[in-house]
């Protein structure tokens, strides 16, 4: 079994991700080839991954982006031992750079209630704008990613019990609540849905198939741009909204957790730092000792 196969069969990883660690590889072994000549896996030393490493921050790749690829290598050599191919590791003696923090962007309580409840409305009277409306909506209403939204399919809603099904990542499901309003506004979509004439059993069909994410990007780009001038206006900004938000109004750390599939504590504890810069700055502006 090839290492790419090995992570999709064992590791169950995503199309993306697997896209990624192959990248890695192949610009790993394009580097060797033009440094160093032919050279063997089982000769390959921690100087040769160091060399490759410095030559990328020299090029201005950011921390974050060389970390993924430490990752990446960290990986293949794990497998290769595991099968034998190698006797030590390269990797032991490879630190990662530090990356700086950097703190999710996210769009304030009062911006996201004039989009949702004043312009979204407004766009609905046509199915594309009551289509890019849920869609807003479901990623603000439900902190769900854009890969989890795309993959949606009809019966993942359940409007009775306000509430829809996903799967995350590594093919990990979680129920997520939904508002009532929300699930009334998807039933509302469905029934305008079954009136089309493209049937698709995706929540977002095009032609039959899922939606292109790009797509979804453009629509929460667009609406974005609209009510908060942040450069950052993707899918994921959504999603920090609701986490925010919902930490903002006293939820459980714990509960976010669980709301947003993190795997670990930690992901979720970087909102609880906007929501300290919050309090600093409204300390700030209200006592009169600030």
């Amino acid at each position: 079994m090839f290492f790419t196969e090995y992570l999709a069969v064992e590791k169950k990883y995503s199309y993306h991700t697997l896209t990624a660690y192959q990248n890695d590889l192949d610009q790993f072994s394009q580097y060797l080839t033009e440094n160093y000549g032919t050279i063997s896996v089982s000769d390959i030393s921690h100087g040769h991954v160091r060399s490759w490493l410095a030559s990328l921050l020299g090029n201005e790749v950011k921390a974050t982006s060389v970390n993924r690829k430490i990752s990446s290598l960290k990986s293949f050599f794990k497998y290769l031992r595991k099968n034998g191919r190698i006797t030590g590791d390269p990797m032991l003696k490879v630190q990662a750079p530090k990356k700086p923090k950097q703190l999710p962007v996210f769009v304030e309580k009062s911006k996201m209630e004039v989009l949702t409840e004043r312009i979204l409305p407004e766009d609905a009277d046509s199915f594309e704008g009551l289509r890019n409306r849920v869609i807003i909506e479901l990623l603000y209403g439900t902190g769900m990613r854009l890969s989890e939204l795309i993959n949606l399919k009809e019966s993942d809603t359940d409007t009775a019990n306000h509430t829809v099904k996903v799967l995350g990542k590594r093919n990990k499901e979680r129920i997520i609540p939904m508002p009532p309003t929300l699930s009334k506004l998807v039933e509302n979509y469905l029934a305008e849905k079954q009136k089309e004439t493209d049937k698709s059993l995706y929540l977002f069909g095009n032609k039959g198939n899922k939606l292109y994410p790009r797509l979804v990007y453009n629509i929460v780009k667009g609406n974005l741009g609209l009510v908060t001038t942040v450069k950052k206006r993707s899918p994921h900004v959504l999603r920090h909204s609701y986490a925010t938000h919902l930490l903002e109004n006293g939820a459980d750390l714990n509960a976010i957790k669980e709301l947003l599939g993190h795997s670990s504590l930690a992901a979720t504890q970087v909102y609880t730092h906007n929501t300290i810069d919050r309090l600093k700055d409204i300390h700030k502006k209200s006592h009169p000792k600030s």
